[in-house]
């Protein structure tokens, strides 16, 4: 590795000569492993899941990856339309290209897989293995810039799942008869509940968003004029407190929720009505 003048990395001539990669004696490479176990397992099932295109809506639920379903989706699964009814791939490659930039720019999620994936450092106090550092200047990692605008979509995408979560409510065909094909009351099953963790995790993790907090509290130069920003300022800090485990549990919600729409789509288990 150099060590020259021009070496920006941990053997620069302005880090200290230290032989040994770290000076830590705790299990440091603990975290990154489950962070990269975790993730990978995520991607490799959410990868077969988009490009699937099967098993992804058990009336009244439609999963997180397909939402909102705008391609050539099966028979009530569309509430929006099919605009790209003409688009020949799975339809939850339309959409999860905007939660998927939008977590993949997250700040939390950037300091994990850079350790997991990159060692960039593994940890802190560890040495990382590369030679020179250019942060995130450089093409690809300059495109992490937009985060700001993929929280803007999140916020869409969170309010379509919400809208999804009412929907879960609606009671399935035949029950209920008031009339002929009509349909009264409400239905509530273990799937409804999952979908209600599964947004209030969502929104916990989008509102708790760094970007969140600038947009309600960026760019002001005296709080006291601006009292409702600040609230909300003060409210979303308190939040962002918590934005990396907000960052996990939505992960798993999203997971979850899908494979139960899953089950429930191939007859492999029957919903759990609770009414």
């Amino acid at each position: 590795m150099s060590t020259g003048q021009g070496s920006t990395g941990v053997r620069g001539p302005t880090r200290a000569r230290i032989a040994a990669r770290t000076l830590r004696t705790d299990r440091w490479w603990q975290a990154p492993l489950a962070t990269f176990v975790v993730f990978s397992a995520f991607v490799v099932y959410a990868t077969v899941r988009a490009f699937t295109g099967a098993d992804y809506y058990a009336k009244p639920y439609l999963s997180p990856f397909y939402s909102p379903c705008l391609g050539d989706c099966v028979e009530g699964a569309s509430d929006f339309g099919q605009p790209f009814g003409w688009f020949p791939l799975s339809a939850a490659l339309i959409i999860l290209v905007f939660p998927l930039g939008f977590r993949m720019t997250c700040y939390y999620y950037r300091k994990s897989y850079y350790r997991a994936f990159w060692l960039s450092p593994p940890a802190c106090g560890v040495a990382e293995p590369h030679a020179a550092y250019s942060g995130e200047s450089r093409f690809p990692l300059v495109l992490q810039n937009a985060h700001r605008y993929f929280w803007y979509a999140a916020v869409v995408v969170g309010l379509v799942l919400t809208f999804d979560v009412v929907l879960a409510f609606r009671p399935m065909p035949g029950e209920y008869a008031v009339g002929d094909g009509e349909t009264s009351g409400v239905h509530m099953g273990l799937g409804t509940l999952l979908m209600i963790v599964n947004i209030v995790l969502i929104w916990l993790y989008t509102l708790s968003c760094h970007s969140c907090r600038h947009a309600v509290g960026g760019r002001l130069r005296h709080f006291s004029r601006h009292p409702v920003r600040y609230r909300l300022w003060t409210w979303v800090s308190r939040l962002n407190a918590h934005h990396g485990r907000f960052a996990w549990y939505s992960l798993f919600s999203v997971a979850l929720v899908d494979l139960y729409v899953l089950l429930l789509a191939t007859g492999t288990i029957q919903d759990l009505r609770f009414f």
